[in-house]
């Protein structure tokens, strides 16, 4: 999903998100993946409102993120670029195509460029293996991708925002 779907943090549309979910058995992870459907990630500000609407403490929300690594902290970019590193995409150089993703973007993997365009991030397995190595852009999975087809993919954010291409 592209930032633009986001809306921007607003404490009381997180206070009504929470209170929809929060009867829920387990109510937590509902609570935070409705908060990051909304906003694009959890702000800090989500915590005390969760652990007060949950009764639970700091720690545990803090750590119910933390160990998910699909939840986020801060807000993402307008693109968001997955490169697969399991096993059969590693086989078929991930690793190489990441490196060039990185050159490319002037940005390490799990991290936004400094212009917010682009999330960088690392899954391990997008479930197309046969089709290694894959990308994720914005939701949208590719297979068999070289440097030169994920700079085609990235060309047209990178032309419409005066980037490299």
């Amino acid at each position: 999903m592209k930032l633009d779907a986001y809306r921007t943090w607003d404490d009381e549309r997180a206070r009504r998100l929470i209170e929809a979910v929060a009867h829920l058995p387990g109510a937590l992870l509902p609570v935070l993946h409705s908060l990051q459907d909304e906003f694009g990630y959890i702000d800090d500000a989500a915590i005390p409102l969760i652990t007060d609407a949950l009764n639970v403490s700091r720690a545990e929300v803090v750590g119910v993120i933390h160990f998910y690594h699909d939840f986020r902290t801060a807000p993402p970019g307008r693109h968001t670029l997955r490169v697969c590193r399991a096993e059969s995409c590693q086989s078929m150089g991930s690793q190489a195509l990441a490196a060039h993703i990185e050159e490319r973007l002037g940005t390490p993997m799990e991290s936004t460029t400094a212009d917010g365009e682009f999330t960088l991030e690392n899954v391990y397995c997008l479930g197309n293996c046969a089709l290694s190595p894959a990308v994720m852009l914005d939701g949208r999975l590719y297979g068999r991708v070289t440097p030169e087809r994920v700079d085609a993919l990235l060309a047209p954010a990178l032309t419409a925002t005066g980037g490299a291409a």
